[in-house]
């Protein structure tokens, strides 16, 4: 390998407390604030300190094209000039895609991927400061934001390196109060966005570093903060495993967890990470399988060894090890099977031939037919 690019926002401020340096970063890149925050954005008002947003945003769902067109229209009024993102990965996505269609004075169906354009976004977007308050999708260091178009019945991203927010700040004090299930849905995704990156073909020797440290600290971390939400070393280890999942994310793409996951989402209401733990395991377990009969030389089965012991802690762990690790971490956290979220045995078809077409495919350690997919479905269901 003679070398690699490792895309990240141009401020990484990690820290308990550090939510605290907000109000004081903010006037270095502007001074008309765009807040978007979760339902209540008053519980993120109080980051700001006397700075007052002139437009305020809410998010209480998973972002749609519509709702960052007429957040972005708003933003545009109020004279926008900087766009503060505090909440769960849905917030900032939302944040970040208005920053990007501000800059360039577009809409988000030129960018999408899939069912948009997908021109390219070329010019820099508003400075854009990206403040998790959940562990679990990296989304303050990812490089997209995903958007729903439910009348296409997909999710899909807008992509590129001014996608990256200006500042990630991300303080694990801010997740404490993440309820059970949310804890549970946004750690397996985290977990997911390790482990996808390190069996990934595009897979570097920086990715590598951050994917096996997030899988080693969410492993031994989600549980403890699933059933003690008050301890504040597991939230700050999951918070690690957030951010290094989102970088490594970033620069070595996902694969077919991801794949199918936006698809499923885009069809049923349930959330992402929870779709991602449905599939995790059967996904593990039908790369590895597909692996050993078609590419068996390939690096990705030692690969998917390591991450067994990185799950485990265990040195003997075998590949299978991966699989029952994760089934049994899923079962443990109460996450509930594709089924019981209303996808129907009758979707599988269709959702396999549009995870197909998916980018996140791109990534996946070894190319998976249709009907790889639907069995995928049918285990995760």
């Amino acid at each position: 390998m003679s070398g690699f690019d490792l895309a990240v926002p141009r401020r990484v401020l990690f820290g308990p407390g550090r939510a605290d340096d907000l109000a004081d970063l903010l006037p270095g890149l502007g001074r008309r604030v765009l807040l978007c925050a979760g339902r209540d954005p008053s519980r993120s008002r109080s980051l700001l300190g006397r700075i007052e947003p002139v437009a305020v945003v809410s998010v209480p769902h998973e972002p749609t094209v519509e709702g960052v067109r007429a957040a972005t229209r708003e933003a545009r009024d109020a004279g926008v000039d900087v766009v503060v993102a505090i909440g769960g990965g849905s917030v900032l996505d939302t944040g970040k895609a208005v920053a990007a269609l501000l800059g360039n004075g577009t809409d988000p169906l030129d960018h999408l991927e899939v069912v948009g354009r997908g021109m390219p976004v070329e010019r820099p977007a508003l400075p854009c400061v990206a403040v998790p308050t959940t562990a679990g999708t990296g989304a303050e260091v990812t490089a997209n934001a995903v958007l729903a178009s439910p009348e296409h019945g997909v999710k899909a991203s807008i992509r590129g390196p001014h996608l990256l927010a200006a500042v990630a700040l991300v303080d694990p004090l801010l997740t404490l109060t993440c309820p059970p299930e949310v804890t549970a849905s946004s750690g397996l995704d985290a977990l997911t966005q390790c482990l996808e990156p390190y069996v990934s073909p595009q897979a570097n020797p920086a990715t590598d570093a951050v994917a096996a440290a997030g899988l080693r600290r969410g492993a031994r971390a989600l549980r403890t903060a699933y059933e003690h939400g008050e301890d504040r070393a597991a939230r700050e280890e999951m918070a690690l495993c957030s951010l290094f999942g989102g970088i490594a994310l970033a620069n070595a793409k996902l694969g077919a967890v991801h794949g199918l996951a936006g698809v499923v989402g885009g069809m049923v209401e349930a959330p992402h990470g929870a779709v991602c733990a449905a599939l995790l395991a059967p996904v593990v377990e039908a790369n590895v399988r597909a692996l050993r009969e078609r590419d068996p030389a390939s690096p990705a089965l030692p690969r998917y060894a390591e991450v067994a012991r990185l799950l485990t802690g265990r040195e003997d762990a075998t590949v299978e090890d991966a699989g029952a690790w994760l089934r049994g971490t899923v079962a443990a956290l109460g996450v509930p099977p594709l089924g019981a979220v209303g996808l129907r045995a009758a979707q599988h078809a269709e959702v396999a031939a549009k995870a197909a077409r998916s980018s996140s495919m791109r990534g996946n350690p070894v190319p998976l037919t249709d009907d790889d997919l639907v069995a995928v479905l049918r285990a995760a269901s």
